[in-house]
This record gives structure tokens, sequence and C-alpha cells, in this order.
């Protein structure tokens, strides 16, 4: 059985400012279980993908700025019976934030949202509806951060011009200013629906934004079981399984509350650490035996 690694280009990679090639251990460790795995680039054309059995959808961190063509690119592995993880149809859902609102109509808890589509215009009557004076506004596609901005009612009118001339970009998701992301988000790692480890991303003072390269830093406390329960009833309701999920949100009165579900291209924070590559390799083994 012959398995890809999918990234994306290294160049990318770097103007990123990832710290730590996680895919290099994970595809060492995997290539010490004796399986056959090779790394790839998602939209290298001299890939001869009919050559693969499984392609592990790993970090392919530029898809949002490609996506018709990188959907595209997972029809054509699903025409060759190639076994995609995740599967098409989990990453083709979890690709746009309307997918929040699925997951909120199925009474789990995430933070409220309201949707701005695209060559709309920015409202004040989104406040209002969230019952918040400040707002996050960011791209329904789109991943660390990218265009994402906060409003208020005090710069409204200068925020609001800013936001309808991205609105004629794309769709935008709109949600209330949660202050408990100054505590932290945190990051639940489950690898075929099995928990395996957490991280803390905090943001630097006077920011909200809690990525490393926005100056966020991360650290790896242990969780309340109850938080892990509750991060993990999210993965219940999807409809297949999935080799990989990071359940990311934030503690507001105990309860854990979704602010991303990532299915496509997260950092698995394995950092080198045999135990967690370990909970990785047995997901995979079940998942393709």
């Amino acid at each position: 059985m012959k398995i890809t690694v999918v990234g994306y280009k290294k160049e990318a990679r770097l103007s990123q400012g990832v710290a730590n090639d996680e895919d290099t251990d994970l595809i060492s460790f995997l290539k010490d279980k004796r399986l056959d795995v090779v790394s790839t680039i998602w939209n290298d054309e001299k890939v001869d993908w009919s050559s693969f059995d499984v392609a592990i959808i790993k970090s392919p961190w530029d898809y949002h700025n490609h996506l018709n063509e990188f959907l595209n690119w997972l029809d054509h592995l699903e025409q060759l019976s190639i076994k995609v993880l995740n599967p098409v149809e989990i990453i083709k859902w979890n690709s746009d934030k309307h997918y929040l609102k699925d997951i909120a109509d199925k009474q789990l808890p995430v933070i409220a949202s309201e949707y701005l589509e695209k060559g709309s215009s920015f409202k004040k009557d989104v406040f209002d509806l969230l019952n918040a004076d400040k707002l996050v506004v960011k791209p329904c596609v789109s991943a660390g951060a990218q265009n994402t901005l906060t409003i208020n009612r005090d710069n409204t009118e200068e925020r609001s011009k800013e936001i309808d001339k991205l609105l004629k970009e794309q769709d935008y998701i709109v949600q209330p200013f949660v202050e408990e992301i100054k505590n932290g988000e945190w990051s639940f790692l489950f690898f075929n629906g099995k928990y395996s480890h957490c991280s803390l991303k905090t943001p630097k003072e006077g920011d909200f934004r809690v990525q490393h390269y926005h100056g966020g830093s991360i650290s790896y406390p242990t969780p309340d079981p109850l938080h892990i329960e509750q991060a993990g009833a999210y993965l219940k309701s999807l409809p297949q399984s999935t080799l990989y999920a990071r359940v990311d949100g934030v503690l507001i009165d105990n309860t854990f509350n979704l602010m991303e579900l990532e299915l496509i291209e997260p950092y698995l924070f394995l950092n080198g650490d045999k135990a967690l590559l370990e909970n990785y390799y047995q997901a995979l083994a079940a998942l393709i035996s």
C-alpha cells in the first residue's frame, strides 16, 4: 500500500513562519512503522496520483487561496479510487465556515455567528443580532487569521468601508468578540475520534489572534476530562470518521464553545513526541486496514 502525505510548496510554508516541520517527523515515524510513505505537494503537476492507494491531506496550507482548484483535485483523487483522509465530503463541508451553522443546528455550543454574503454590505444591526459591542469579521474561506479584523460600535463608519471592500471578493462570517479568548484558545486533538492531546494558544497583550506568527504563545496544560468530552461531541455529529480533527474553542462558564472545527490542514502539535505520533499511527492503521 502506497501512501502520500500531502502538503504545499515549501516557499509558502516558510513564509508562514512555521517553526516546527511536523510533517517530516510524521513521515519518518510512519516509515519506521514500515509504511510506504512519501510526501507530495497537492498542486504539483508532476505527481502521478494514480500511483497512490491512500492520500493523507496533511498541510495544504494555501488551499483557501485556490479553493476551486483544490476541490477539483480532491474530486480527481476520488475518481482514481484513492482513499482520502480526511474524507473528501468532510473536507468540502469544512472548507467554508457556513459549516458552523450546521453544527449549531445540532444544539452543540458554537460561538454565535451571522453571515455576510459576497456583494452585500455591513449593517449596524448585526451588533444587536449578536448582542455585542465588538465583533470579529473573517472570511468564510480562510486560514491563519487572513483578512480577519475587529469592529466595534465606535469605529463602525471607518471599519465598515473596509469590510464592504472585502465583501466584493467573498462571503464573511461575523461573531461577537469573545472576551474569554484572552484566556486562550483550546485545541483538542483527536485521531480516529479518540482523544490524543491538547494545546492552549494565548494571544499577546492587546491582540486577539492566537497564532504564533501574530505573537501568540502555546502551552500544553492537562485539560479537565469534562472539556475533553465536550470537545469530542462535535466529532460524534459527523457522518464519517476522520483520521485527524482539531477542535478549537474557548471555555465560557466552564463549558467548551466551538470556534473552529479543523478537519483539513490543522497543525497537530505533535512536537516530535513519539507517544503522540503513535496515537496518529494507530488511527491511520485502523482506517486503512
